[in-house]
């Protein structure tokens, strides 16, 4: 069932849990992330990042997302991620996508709430929803190992409720201590940031580089009122390192691509339900 992003986290808020939102540039991903949400009887979001273009493109893996986000039995959003050109964006709605996220945080404040408004009006047209984001992560989505160097500007609470007034998204995503790709330690979480912006924003708040941070911390961001996690980086991993297994023990038996693709659908679903059932508090197996 294809549903929008305002509407998938509106029953997220109702119910205190958190959406997993999950970048798919494969079909492989999207039968992995959709079959998980089937079994456990949850709505789930399927995302494709532009930085992922050069993987798949937009054009090849949207009409895919869409079909079968159609035809689960689960309610879907099918959203673009960190949709960097307004005109990007608009390609992603002219298919059918439910929604978008522009990411202009790296742009100054008025230029970013000016662009955001573009996509809002144009989001309109298309019956679709938006999220926006301010503060940065320090890299882009797709990013190797956390390091050292990796910048990250906090969202200033102020800044988000002014954002959020000016532009009139759905939702908003805040930068609060995590990051994209793999964490090299444990991430320091300031939850004081997210208690600043959920005083002063009214609206579903959305997590950013969430693979890989602790159930802790998962549990205690959906109480501060996020209600969307991204996840990507630590599903694609779970992926290859069941694909890595099964070819180590098969013992210089032939390999099909078949069953390596099966391989990757498998490993990569486990690890989505896994994360599912934190995002829902579901703390016991089904």
């Amino acid at each position: 069932m294809l549903v929008t992003l305002k509407e998938i986290l509106k029953d997220a808020e109702q119910k205190q849990v958190a959406i997993g939102s999950f970048n798919t540039p494969n079909l492989e991903s999207i039968m992995a992330v959709i079959g998980a949400a089937e079994e456990l009887d949850v709505p789930v979001i399927l995302m494709h990042a532009q930085v992922h273009e050069e993987i798949m493109p937009l054009d090849v893996i949207g009409p895919v997302m869409l079909e079968k986000a159609e035809k689960a039995r689960v309610p879907v959003c099918v959203h673009l991620d960190h949709g960097e050109s307004i005109e990007y964006i608009a390609r992603a709605f002219r298919l059918g996508f439910t929604s978008a996220m522009y990411d202009g945080s790296l742009l100054p404040f008025d230029e970013n709430v000016a662009n955001t408004c573009k996509v809002v009006k144009m989001a309109k047209e298309y019956h679709a929803s938006v999220e926006a984001e301010i503060g940065t992560l320090g890299k882009r989505e797709g990013g190797g190992p956390d390091s050292e160097d990796s910048v990250q500007i906090y969202t200033d609470p102020e800044d988000a409720q002014r954002f959020v007034e000016a532009t009139g998204i759905d939702a908003l995503a805040c930068s609060f201590g995590t990051a994209h790709g793999l964490y090299l330690k444990k991430p320091q979480l300031d939850m004081s940031v997210l208690d600043g912006v959920r005083q002063r924003v009214p609206l579903p708040l959305v997590m950013h580089g969430g693979s890989g941070v602790s159930e802790e911390d998962y549990r205690a961001v959906i109480a501060r009122g996020v209600c969307k996690i991204n996840y990507y980086t630590y599903m694609a991993k779970a992926g290859g390192q069941a694909v890595r297994e099964k070819i180590l023990q098969s013992d210089g038996q032939p390999v099909f691509f078949h069953d390596i693709v099966n391989w990757g659908i498998d490993g990569m679903k486990q690890d989505v339900k896994h994360a599912l059932r934190v995002f829902n508090m579901q703390e016991k197996e089904r």
